[in-house]
């Protein structure tokens, strides 16, 4: 195996976790947290990319870790145009749109502009894998029902589709001559069917699909269009209602799953009721996945933080098991999906596409 040293970089809101790979092994993983009061000191988000720079060098060389010692370096992409799947060479043009947030402002968008720093100071080659922004989905998937809107594919692609490849090599078989639906259950909730390999369809989170924690997913869309013109809230009232405060919260007044759980166990009936109707959404959006796959499905894999709660997936098994069987696979794995990314890129493996 070789031992190619690779810098993982996953920026988040408040924190940048960092991960520097052996070949296919950590060596080193930080998460390194960031307080309110020195994110607040940067008008937009791309402005962070020097003070978190710094702080990964720190980190480094706190470890004991030369930055010239690195073979590559690999980030979480950020809010991209639409690609496929796979790795992609950071090169100026990625970099001038994710300073621009062109297709929006986000904490990810700072990876892949860290990564090209490092990669002109150290002359070493820097990719991302499997952003927000893959689109692998057929053209019929687009369509949404209204001229004017089209489905926009954008979901937790990196994680899903690192577990779509583990679970492939659980079944001593390859990704691309599988048929999965992998669920990402998070903040927002994805369900993707995957053929061979490609991610033919997917709810984005913030527009539709099961309702989460927090997003609304599909709603009444009369009753929206009512409510959005009733003259009781703002445009901006209205997506931060649909995107932050919809889902649980809207019911429960909390994002946290583990105490509307704890609630329904104790007898709540109200808590339990928001909880079965998120795993009866979610479990719906699988049967409706499977049809995309016309039924013929090799597994169905569970990820994401909610995975971890076996109220939560003893519900969607219930009614999806008769589908195919159900993987649970809780937690995430985008730093190690980004490490595997760039070393297929390293080894030959699988070539880095140009952005």
């Amino acid at each position: 195996m070789s031992e190619y040293k690779i810098l993982v970089i996953n920026p988040g809101a408040v924190s940048t976790k960092i991960a520097l790979y052996k070949g296919k092994n950590a060596a080193l993983e930080k998460n390194l947290r960031h307080q309110d009061r020195e994110l607040e000191e940067f008008g937009r988000v791309t402005e962070q990319f020097r003070y978190r720079l710094s702080r990964i060098k720190q980190a480094l060389e706190q470890e004991g870790w030369r930055l010239e010692e690195l073979d590559a370096v690999v980030a979480r992409g950020g809010l991209l145009k639409p690609v496929p799947g796979g790795a992609f060479e950071i090169n100026q043009s990625m970099v001038k749109e994710l300073e621009e947030a062109r297709y929006g402002e986000h904490a990810s968008n700072l990876g892949a502009i860290m990564a090209y720093s490092l990669k002109k100071e150290l002359n070493i080659p820097a990719y991302i894998v499997d952003p927000v922004a893959v689109d692998e989905m057929e053209d019929v998937a687009r369509i949404s029902g209204l001229r004017d809107l089209e489905r926009v594919s954008q979901s937790h692609a990196l994680n899903m589709k690192a577990l779509a490849r583990e679970v492939a090599e659980e079944m001593q078989t390859s990704y691309y001559q599988l048929n999965l639906i992998t669920v990402h259950l998070g903040s927002g909730i994805s369900v993707a069917p995957h053929f061979r390999g490609r991610m033919i369809d997917v709810n984005n989170a913030n527009n539709e699909g099961p309702f989460s924690p927090e997003r609304t997913g599909t709603l009444p869309v009369y009753q929206l269009v009512k409510l959005c013109y009733s003259g009781r809230f703002t445009e901006e009232e209205m997506i931060k209602k649909v995107i932050k405060e919809g889902g649980i919260y809207s019911y429960q007044g909390t994002r946290e799953i583990a105490e509307v759980e704890k609630k329904a166990l104790n007898g709540d009936k109200q808590a339990g009721l928001v909880l079965d109707g998120m795993t009866y959404q979610v479990a719906k959006e699988i049967g409706g996945m499977a049809s995309v796959l016309e039924g013929r499905v090799d597994a169905i894999v569970i990820t994401g933080g909610m995975a971890n709660s076996s109220y939560v997936t003893e519900k969607i098994k219930k009614r999806v098991s008769w589908i195919a069987s159900v993987k649970i696979k809780p937690g995430e794995r985008e730093i190690k999906a980004l490490a595997l990314g760039a070393y297929r890129v390293l080894t030959g493996e699988e070539k880095a596409q140009m952005y």
